[in-house]
């Protein structure tokens, strides 16, 4: 549920046919090559996520659906009161752990990544490396500049890298935004606000992960949970869990560049640029006009 948007915006209609960006999101995925797609969301929405959604892909794609339940957490933790609110994406993709049994990908369900992005992914988890001292992961990165919204503040993962193109850092932004001095800034995690470059990489959650990072995420979450387990609204971000992995060595994660321009909906105002740019790629031919 989108708070910001003020509904369930992976079924709002965006393209010509009542499309959803979801819709286009699957359809290049499938042309990427991948074969599967599991739906990670709340058991409330099961029956309406089924019927408007998943029914549409049942025939071209292999489709699952896992729940993400407040009160699914390792043996030792619970609940604490007054908390209602999910704890971040890294519990939605632990969500499927009993599903997923080999390389995959993660996106958001409401953002627009772009064909070459999928293409890019899938070419990665296609040829895994074959050093076996880490594992290897990577994300598609977009320049900050072009992941902000005209209508409010956004929360965005801001990436480091080498001259590998390997992640070095990723630290998660809330509340970013132009200011009225112009400068572009952000509230990191420790609660001070910084100025943060328009050009740097940032990570919109579209994520290239072999099976292994469902151990690894299991127990990073489990340490998020010893230190902010009892407080009513702290979540665990993938990119923080990534980024923890990166230090400690245990894996590296390589920034792919596409070609594709990301865009989403964060504000009920954006939903008129994303109709606009989804009716630019049909006018260019990268979609058809009725992708049924």
């Amino acid at each position: 549920m989108g708070s910001r948007y003020g509904g369930l915006k992976q079924m709002d209609p965006m393209g010509p046919n009542g499309e959803t960006v979801l819709d286009y999101s699957v359809y290049d995925a499938i042309r990427a090559g991948f074969g599967r797609v599991v739906f990670i969301i709340r058991e409330d929405f099961a029956d309406a996520f089924r019927e408007g959604v998943g029914s549409r892909f049942a025939d071209r794609i292999q489709v699952d659906y896992a729940f993400q339940k407040l009160t699914d957490l390792p043996e030792g933790f619970e609940v604490p009161e007054g908390r209602t609110k999910p704890w971040g994406t890294s519990h939605a993709i632990r969500a499927a752990r009993d599903l997923v049994k080999e390389s995959f990908a993660v996106i958001n369900a409401d953002d627009f990544y772009g064909a070459d992005a999928y293409v890019c992914a899938a070419n990665f988890l296609t040829h895994p490396r074959a050093e076996l001292a880490r594992a290897h992961y990577a994300m598609v990165g977009y320049p900050l500049i072009n992941t902000l919204s005209d209508h409010g503040d956004v929360n965005r993962g801001i990436c480091a890298t080498n001259e590998d193109a390997l992640l070095t850092t990723v630290e998660e932004y809330v509340n970013i935004e132009r200011e009225a001095d112009g400068v572009v800034r952000g509230n990191a995690l420790d609660g001070t606000r910084r100025e943060v470059s328009e050009t740097s990489p940032v990570s919109m959650n579209f994520w290239a992960f072999s099976h292994c990072f469902f151990d690894f995420l299991e127990h990073e979450f489990t340490e998020f949970l010893k230190i902010n387990g009892k407080l009513e609204k702290s979540e665990c971000y993938i990119p923080t869990v990534v980024d923890a992995l990166i230090r400690a060595g245990k894996a590296d994660c390589t920034v792919l560049e596409t070609s594709s321009h990301w865009f989403g909906v964060t504000y009920p105002d954006d939903k008129q640029h994303v109709v606009a740019s989804i009716a630019r790629l049909i006018e260019a031919g990268e979609y058809p006009a009725n992708l049924s």
